[in-house]
């Protein structure tokens, strides 16, 4: 005896919704972007009652668990300092960075660069019209010729990020926000430079466990908009989780 055809349409939909379930399961978490102007993520997200910098218990949060971890990684880093001191330079560079509300800091990493970086780097930029370009685009150089034996592999583990737990304390930063800028990207910001400005930059963050070099400018930018917008204590954690699976990995380094 043949089902009536609202039956059978309804047990296709219940297998299909079954079978996206099951594939859904198997795909590794990535934030979802929200395409569209500003104002159309805004409305998409909604906004968070406070900005981020403004969230006491995210403060909290940052300045305990990056006390422990500054604890648990201190044989480590002193290891790290031990092999960049080798050449004589110094241990730790600290490089102007623009932080909430336009306050500039130094952004301390360990010295994965040689001595005399910035002339290194003027020379490339002047004789190869790629490296220029590519530097004008990104504020990076893939294949870097200023980088360390050493600092290759600092960088490629994200090792050499560690002194900022320090900026994380002094409050200068956060553990999970926008990826720090200098001060020449403030205008391909544009509007949204002011999201930018409601969170203290981080050290990881969207952008990060996203693709990091593989991802646009255009869309890091919005992967920035879309964390002040849509920022949620659970959004730290699953950001901070991804985070030591792209740094094990060792993915979208260089």
């Amino acid at each position: 005896m043949a089902q009536p055809e609202h039956r059978l349409r309804r047990s296709a939909d219940s297998d299909q919704s079954q079978h996206l379930r099951r594939s859904s399961s198997r795909v590794p978490w990535r934030p979802r972007l929200i395409e569209g102007n500003p104002s159309a993520v805004r409305r998409a997200l909604g906004r968070a009652a406070k900005p981020p910098k403004l969230q006491w218990h995210k403060r909290l949060f940052d300045v305990v668990f990056g006390s422990a971890l500054i604890v648990f990684l201190a044989p480590l880093m002193l290891i790290i300092a031990a092999l960049v001191k080798r050449d004589g330079g110094p241990v730790l560079y600290g490089h102007w960075r623009v932080g909430a509300d336009r306050e500039r800091f130094r952004c301390w990493k360990f010295r994965s660069m040689v001595v005399d970086a910035d002339k290194v780097l003027a020379e490339v930029l002047s004789a190869n019209p790629e490296a220029r370009a590519q530097w004008e685009r990104d504020f990076k150089l893939r294949s870097d010729p200023r980088i360390t034996s050493i600092g290759r592999f600092l960088r490629t583990t994200s090792l050499d990020e560690l002194p900022q737990l320090f900026n994380v304390l002094t409050g200068e930063m956060s553990l999970i926000g926008p990826r720090p800028i200098v001060v020449e990207e403030i205008e391909r910001y544009g509007d949204a430079f002011r999201h930018y400005c409601a969170c203290r930059p981080g050290m990881t963050g969207l952008w990060q466990v996203s693709g990091r070099t593989g991802v646009d400018y255009v869309r890091r930018v919005k992967f920035d908009e879309q964390y002040a917008t849509s920022w949620s204590f659970l959004l730290d954690l699953v950001v901070l989780c991804r985070t030591v699976v792209v740094v094990t990995q060792r993915s979208g380094a260089y």
